[in-house]
């Protein structure tokens, strides 16, 4: 979903906005009940679904690339699997620097490729709100800064269904800081649920140690980006944020290298926003650079534990 987010998602004080917009909540609530009655299709081999109930931001596909090295190390030959959407080429490809993916129209049809192929494991980046596939497996992945922002569903919200619907999780991977306050929220709404914290790693931050930077993103929470570039002490002078999934043009190529063109800074974006350029700005690229995360997964035994019970 191409969006930038309203920043009255962001606060649960009351928004004119918001009060507006909830009888069309109503309305995408009700389509997501009926959604659920979908004949759910059981497969041969695991299904481990990586997904959220918020639009963007939670650090889903870094979670996804992390599972498949834990799994493969475990013995198991994995793929990934994407549904296609046009403005996610970007997620793709950035898997498919990874491993095997699978794209189709519907996921069904990617995991009878993925059987096909020989892989014996399939890791679903997003579609905890697919109930057309049987999941032996489900992480809902939530950023601790942003956490559920107003609380409410789309489009007065940033929800895609109720916070209720983690009770259908086996785990819960908060990306950020130890909240007591975001647990117990979890654990009223599923009291068994498995809590793991997680964090960004930047692998390549020595390159830009001692630099100026200016920084630019088009990802559902840019702020996050840049915060990262801060904690790791890099010396920030200009940030530029655009909507998540963006396609940048030309000219905004163009105005973004323009701001460090006859200057010592350097251009630096997410790796999400490095693969999205199309290939009329190929030759531009050689002029961006990226910074290349991981995600670190706290207490890794007892979560590749977990994972070892429902595969």
């Amino acid at each position: 979903m191409i969006l930038k987010k309203p920043k009255f998602w962001e606060h649960s004080s009351f928004s004119i906005w918001a009060f507006l917009l909830y009888p069309f909540s109503l309305i995408f609530i009700f389509l997501s009940y009926i959604n659920k009655i979908k004949k759910s299709n059981k497969f041969p081999i695991p299904i481990i679904c990586v997904g959220n109930i918020n639009v963007g931001g939670t650090g889903k596909t870094p979670l996804a690339t992390e599972i498949f090295r834990i799994v493969q190390s475990l013995g198991k030959k994995p793929a990934f699997i994407k549904k296609h959407y046009d403005y996610l080429n970007d997620e793709i490809k950035m898997l498919e620097e990874i491993g095997s993916t699978f794209v189709a129209s519907n996921r069904k049809d990617a995991i009878n490729s993925l059987i096909k192929n020989n892989n014996n494991l399939a890791i679903l980046d997003d579609g905890f709100q697919d109930f057309t596939i049987k999941k032996n497996f489900s992480i809902v992945c939530f950023n601790e800064k942003q956490w559920i922002g107003n609380g409410l569903v789309m489009p007065s919200g940033p929800l895609r269904e109720r916070l209720s619907a983690i009770k259908r999780a086996n785990c819960i991977v908060i990306n950020g800081k130890k909240n007591s306050n975001i647990e117990d929220q979890i654990y009223k709404n599923n009291k068994n649920a498995k809590i793991f914290y997680s964090k960004y790693v930047a692998i390549n931050i020595d390159k830009f140690k001692n630099k100026k930077i200016s920084a630019f993103a088009g990802i559902a929470n840019p702020s996050n980006f840049f915060d990262l570039l801060k904690e790791n002490n890099l010396n920030l002078t200009n940030t530029f944020y655009f909507p998540d999934h963006h396609n940048f043009s030309m000219s905004e190529i163009n105005a973004l290298l323009g701001s460090v063109i006859g200057s010592d800074k350097i251009l630096l974006t997410t790796e999400k926003d490095y693969f999205r350029f199309t290939e009329n700005s190929i030759l531009k690229k050689n002029s961006i650079e990226y910074l290349k995360i991981r995600l670190e997964i706290e207490n890794k035994d007892k979560f590749i534990d977990l994972l070892k019970k429902n595969i």
